[in-house]
């Protein structure tokens, strides 16, 4: 395991973000039970010549500090990003979970505050600085993942660690056939949903973000979403868990959507603001390590034979125009234990339960077949 770490931690450093020398790097941790690869990175960072910095967070706490933010604590989250993203030239930000929960009674309204007042930094942060998302392993993921904890630990490290430089490579045929695509059609149970992606940049996603990684996305243009999607995995959001979700579309509007659960919930995320009814993401999954969901999206969104389809805000390097506090990635699996499914680009088939069908795609089947 020490040699994963190890691995793991000169990927980030060397590939994902690229530190160069005096490149001030935050590592921001959600529990002091990450240390090992917290050292691990400071180790790598200084090998290069960057220098670390490290801040701890708590969930509990930082979820109580939300939920009692005035007006006057709002203008000084807003200072504490501005002089993040002015003073720091990458990101690294570990998340340790132990209660999906945990922010549930965060009132909406001040989410929506705080979202408001930062979202040019945020921007920034996203756009314009390097970054890392990860999870180390907690007994909540292992549970969720339906192993123990030395299996999930194991699985964890292992679904990190794939070659990230070999994957780049492969999906660029998918990257050029996006690129030539005008309408995209999805087809499942309780789903039958076209838009279009035409001249949408398309952008691989192959370890330099999100770790695990593993997925290509674009955008749809923004009114030409129609029809219904129906979401069969968990879908986690802002201290709740959403289980079959189902959202209908007309000219690119969210304009009803139901789920086992809390339907009030679910429709006042999408009255968060006029952007969150519309549609800022669509992406493939391509981790051939990731097959079933646990209801953790870092994870989730990357299995192969799965897309998502998210509600909210389009990225910069992607943009449809769509703005929003918000971004909603929800996901469908399409292979065949999970009811199956198509996708069709200009009407042709290029993926059928969750595999490729084209020749030039069925390498990124993997041993899937």
């Amino acid at each position: 395991m020490n040699s994963k770490i190890k691995n793991l931690s000169e990927t980030i450093v060397k590939y994902s973000l690229g530190v160069k020398e005096n490149d001030r790097v935050l590592i921001t941790t959600g529990s002091s039970k990450t240390n090992d690869l917290v050292k691990e990175l400071i180790k790598k960072i200084v090998e290069v010549k960057g220098i670390p910095f490290v801040r701890y967070t708590d969930a509990e706490t930082d979820t109580l500090l939300t939920e009692l933010t005035t007006e006057n604590r709002i203008k000084e989250i807003k200072k504490q990003k501005q002089f993040d993203v002015d003073n720091y030239d990458c990101f690294i930000s570990i998340r340790y979970l132990t209660n999906d929960y945990v922010s549930k009674n965060v009132p909406s309204t001040i989410r929506r505050n705080i979202g408001e007042a930062t979202e040019d930094i945020d921007d920034i942060r996203i756009n314009e600085r390097r970054w890392v998302l990860l999870n180390y392993p907690s007994h909540l993921d292992a549970y969720k993942a339906k192993m123990t904890n030395e299996e999930f630990y194991d699985y964890a490290f292992d679904v990190m660690n794939v070659d990230y430089g070999a994957m780049r490579e492969m999906v660029k045929p998918l990257k050029e056939l996006m690129e030539k695509t005008d309408k995209v059609r999805i087809i499942a149970k309780n789903t039958d949903i076209t838009f279009s992606i035409k001249d949408i940049p398309v952008i691989p996603c192959c370890g330099t973000a999100n770790i695990p990684d593993g997925e290509i996305y674009t955008a749809p243009i923004k009114d030409s979403v129609n029809g219904v999607i129906t979401y069969n995995t968990p879908s986690p959001y802002q201290g709740n868990v959403f289980y079959n979700v189902s959202l209908t579309f007309e000219n690119g509007k969210i304009v009803q959507c139901d789920c086992n659960g809390d339907n009030k919930k679910l429709e006042e995320i999408f009255d968060t603001d006029e952007g969150a009814r519309y549609v800022g993401e669509f992406a493939i999954g391509l981790n051939p390590m990731i097959l079933h969901p646990m209801g953790d999206i870092l994870y989730d969104e990357k299995i192969i034979g799965s897309i998502h389809f998210t509600p909210g805000r389009a990225y910069r390097d992607a943009f449809n125009g769509n703005k929003s506090a918000i971004h909603w990635d929800m996901v469908l699996i399409e292979r065949e234990e999970y009811g199956g499914g198509e996708l069709y680009f200009d009407d042709k088939l290029v993926r059928k339960n969750g595999l490729f069908v084209l020749p030039e795609l069925e390498h990124l089947n993997y041993d899937l077949k």
